[in-house]
């Protein structure tokens, strides 16, 4: 008897608190929610999800999750094996609350939150202090349902430690709340409500983007209560090579901030406060030494933005004083030589002060669209800098490195916002023609009677098509610069014999990169007593690789699209060959491809054939880095058209 009180309470100690079945409203939530016949394709119910958010007259906010699960499948118990919540703590403090596991057989679970863990979150580039707090659920099993309440005190965004222990948490724009509100899921959700409470005095505006969702606005006591409601939410089916979910799926923005110049004027006057980009005697003795000899007001900012891009490795280590908006000081970037995208712009920025020009920092939101409700959609800080024209132009250092061009048009039509003295609206970045994104290769070659090709061709790019193939150099030792080259032309034609290379130096951006190959491919053609049959070098994608030919990647398989869809950059690529042929009769088969003309890209070329001279042209321009659904069927059949030269055969008669 003493042995099994001893079990019974070893027991008591390391199980969770079990409850008996009651009925809160809860349990028969979950029994009328549903199950697998009802949802065939989902794995996880939500079955509720409420955010409630208390703004104080600070734009503190204490923010309560209440979320209820049904499990559907063993792979839907998996995903929920934790509950975890992320936060920094120089910005937010966070609480799991509670979590109650309703197991089928009708027992309720309360888990011990002592068991929680906060421990430190992945990191990988930026190592500033985001934590993560943990607690196991353990085995779950279909038909179980898990009702999670978190807290959160804050903000996202991390600015400077104040004395007070909730000053930390306030908003840098210090009054002011925004929220971004995900009303999409990858699970069906059966209801979805976010209710903020907000002063009476701090009018909000608000929009909901890509679908509807009912909303309401009450009184009470000293409170406006703003409501958010929507139900049966299907989990949202990306398409292959779409732009952002945020672009499309349905969301939320909520803001007290009156407008973008409002946040703009102030982003500007956080900074200067700060003294972020003061200069010290060090910082004007490096400037003055790297524009020694530079004659042209372009040939300054060149030389600046490129030091400030290769010279500051991209690390985010040594934070402190001068968080999320608050660009650090100059003098510590150079002192540590590394930092962030804020702290190469914040570098650059007081380097060009310490070259006389004007210059201030901007914000862009890199990989999706800023929306006109003037919510903090920012991930990312470049710099301006007035020229003689009178105009504000846009310098990145953090994505120029080894890049011929200040400012990457992998960011074209990307929204940014500038903060200059006087304030600035949202804006968006022009298209950059395909012609600044080139690449052309060139090529010369001979088929012998054997079937051997033997020849030569020349690969030139320039812009971001430049910087993708400078990329297979730089990043790795040079010892490896050749074996790279060889390697990638092998998988294409693995019995190539690479006679010779020319890459130049690929360090030297001051010149397009230019590549010259030359070969020699035995039984390149395939030659028989009757036919001579061959698909053209040049013709067949020499570089199957993401970094030459990424748009050869895009699944062409849709034939329409739904969504705005998006590539990296917009290119012009240019195909040249002439082939000297061995003897033979007539032609059979030479492929024939239609002229594309559209708004997303457009296609010409095709082979000519004089006597024993074939020659190919090829002229494909995809002209945006961000496509509309219509754009589609331009930019598919200019592609189908490429890849029909590069895959089919070319046969003449003996």
């Amino acid at each position: 008897m003493k042995h099994i009180s001893i079990v019974i309470l070893f027991m008591l100690f390391i199980m969770p608190n079990i409850l008996p079945a009651q009925d809160d409203g809860i349990i028969e939530k979950i029994q009328s929610a549903g199950g697998k016949d009802d949802y065939p394709d989902a794995n996880l119910l939500v079955i509720f999800d409420s955010t409630k958010v208390n703004v104080k007259e600070s734009g503190l906010s204490y923010v309560n999750f209440h979320r209820l699960y049904k499990i559907l499948t063993p792979k839907g118990a998996l995903s929920k094996r934790v509950v975890k919540i992320g936060y920094d703590p120089l910005s937010a403090y966070v609480e799991i609350r509670e979590v109650r596991i309703y197991r089928k057989d009708g027992q309720i679970e309360i888990l011990d939150l002592k068991n929680m863990r906060d421990y430190p979150a992945p990191a990988r580039g930026i190592y500033w202090g985001a934590r993560e707090k943990m607690i196991e659920i353990g085995r779950l099993e279909p038909c179980d349902a898990v009702e999670v309440k978190l807290f959160r005190k804050g903000f996202t965004y991390a600015l400077l430690t104040g004395e007070d222990e909730d000053e930390r948490y306030i908003p840098p724009m210090r009054g002011h709340y925004y929220d971004i509100v995900k009303f999409w899921s990858g699970d069906p959700v059966k209801e979805k409500v976010y209710r903020v409470y907000m002063p009476n005095d701090k009018p909000l505006q608000y929009e909901f983007y890509n679908g509807e969702a009912r909303s309401s606005i009450h009184f009470k006591n000293d409170k406006t209560v703003y409501t958010f409601t929507k139900t049966d939410i299907q989990p949202f089916k990306r398409e292959t090579d779409m732009a952002a979910t945020s672009d499309e799926a349905p969301k939320l923005l909520l803001s007290t901030s009156p407008d973008w110049y409002a946040k703009s004027k102030w982003f500007y006057g956080v900074n200067e406060d700060y003294g972020s980009f003061e200069f010290t005697p060090e910082i004007k003795q490096k400037v003055d030494e790297i524009l020694k000899g530079a004659k042209t007001e372009y040939e300054k900012i060149s030389r600046l933005t490129h030091w400030a891009a290769d010279e500051i490795r991209y690390s985010g280590l040594n934070m402190g004083p001068g968080e999320g908006y608050t660009l650090h000081k100059g003098e510590m970037t150079f002192r540590d030589r590394s930092g962030v995208c804020k702290d190469k712009a914040g570098m650059l920025i007081t380097m060009l002060r310490a070259a006389g020009f004007e210059s201030y920092a901007a914000m862009t939101m890199a990989g999706s669209r800023i929306d006109y409700i003037p919510a903090d959609q920012f991930n990312h800080s470049v710099t301006i800098v007035k020229l003689a024209d009178g105009k504000y132009h846009l310098l990145d250092p953090t994505w120029v490195p080894f890049v011929r061009e200040l400012w990457s048009s992998a960011e074209q039509q990307q929204q940014y916002l500038m903060g200059p003295p006087e304030g600035s609206d949202l804006a968006t970045t022009p298209l950059s023609p395909p012609e600044n994104h080139y690449y052309r290769i060139s090529g010369n070659s001979e088929i012998q009677s054997d079937g051997t090709l033997k020849g030569k061709f020349t690969l030139e790019a320039e812009g971001q098509t430049d910087a993708m193939i400078r990329r297979v150099f730089i990043r790795q030792f040079k010892s490896l610069w050749l074996p790279s080259i060889e390697m990638t032309l092998l998988q294409s034609f693995p019995l190539m014999e690479i006679e010779h290379v020319d890459y130049g130096d690929p360090y030297d951006y001051s010149n397009p990169i230019k590549i010259i190959i030359k070969f020699r491919i035995p039984n390149f053609a395939g030659i028989t007593d009757n036919e001579i049959i061959f698909t053209p070098l040049v013709a067949s994608n020499i570089f199957n690789h993401r970094y030459f030919n990424r748009h050869f990647f895009v699944n062409t398989d849709l034939e329409k699209r739904k969504y705005t869809f998006r590539t990296r950059c917009s290119k012009l690529i240019e195909l040249k060959e002439k082939i000297k042929l061995p003897k033979y009769k007539k032609a059979v088969y030479i492929p024939q491809v239609e002229t594309v003309k559209g708004s997303g890209a457009d296609f010409s070329g095709g082979y000519n054939l004089k006597g024993r001279t074939l020659n190919l042209t090829e002229k494909i321009a995809l002209k945006k880095r961000i496509y509309q659904p219509d754009d589609w069927q331009s930019y598919r059949q200019a592609i189908l058209a490429q890849k029909k030269l590069a895959e089919e055969k070319i046969i003449l008669k003996r």
